[in-house]
């Protein structure tokens, strides 16, 4: 009974950050703030209030649409909130946390995965919306990869080199891309999955983050192959020039591979 009751609250939580994650996604490119500006509808741009704003809820109850305007809305904000909810209870779950032998380093694990994957649906929901990395995201990535690293250094100080090694490496790659593209605020892809590639290094581990990079190249091209097939069956041209969200890609691999590590690491090897 116990753990349901915590398995709700983390549920509680995901669905909430998922809402902001929603609000996060849509300000950030445009430079709007994201905790002070009071959130609106992007259609009539009518202030909404407290009972439009329950996620999941709000859009029950609603119907989908907009109270003030009654425009559509779109059934994916509902499915992200729902979805994160869903991630942060698996995350939980794949902990294998002892409600009645609480472990302080798996209660800060668990804080510090949430934080973490805070910053993947943040990524990749700009990602795929932009094709391109916020550097707000990636800087506060950076705070994640340092709270990490001290909290993993003080269960292991031998991994202290290797994690300093991937972090000055993360921020040398990104004082390059800001040097080099400040003038038009445009990011290098190379660039940036790099950073990315290091910032999972640092949570995950090596065997996790090369597993995400082979998976994610495994769902491209299983999704190029199915747009061949479908432009084939309707006898149209198949043109491949469409650039690929590559980081949206690895944040949603990454995630999937690091749950599904945690509930072999927990539950199956013993």
């Amino acid at each position: 009974m116990v753990e349901t009751i915590l398995f709700i609250i983390l549920f509680i939580i995901g669905i909430y950050f998922g809402s902001f994650f929603t609000l996060a996604t849509y300000r950030l490119p445009k430079k709007e703030n994201i905790t002070h500006k009071h959130s609106y509808c992007p259609n009539c741009n009518h202030k909404l209030g407290i009972l439009d704003l329950i996620p999941i809820g709000s859009y029950l109850f609603l119907k989908g649409k907009c109270r003030y305007c009654n425009n559509p809305i779109g059934v994916r904000y509902f499915l992200f909130e729902l979805l994160t909810g869903i991630v942060f209870v698996l995350f939980g779950l794949s902990l294998k946390i002892d409600i009645y032998f609480l472990q302080v380093e798996k209660m800060i694990y668990l804080g510090l995965g949430i934080l973490y994957f805070a910053s993947l649906f943040l990524i990749a929901g700009i990602n795929k919306e932009k094709n391109t990395m916020q550097k707000s995201v990636v800087y506060y990535g950076v705070l994640v990869s340092i709270l990490y690293i001290i909290y993993s250094c003080t269960l292991d100080v031998k991994n202290v080199y290797k994690y300093a090694i991937y972090l000055g490496m993360m921020l040398i790659l990104l004082f390059i891309d800001t040097i080099c593209f400040q003038k038009d605020l445009k990011t290098n892809d190379t660039i940036q999955i790099a950073i990315l590639v290091l910032y999972m290094l640092i949570v995950t581990n090596e065997y996790v983050a090369i597993f995400t990079v082979l998976f994610s190249i495994l769902i491209m091209g299983i999704e190029n192959m199915l747009l061949y097939i479908k432009s084939h069956n309707s006898q149209k041209v198949y043109t491949n020039n469409t650039k690929k969200p590559l980081a949206f890609y690895m944040c949603i691999a990454n995630i999937i591979m690091l749950i599904g590590t945690n509930f072999l690491i927990n539950y199956m090897i013993k």
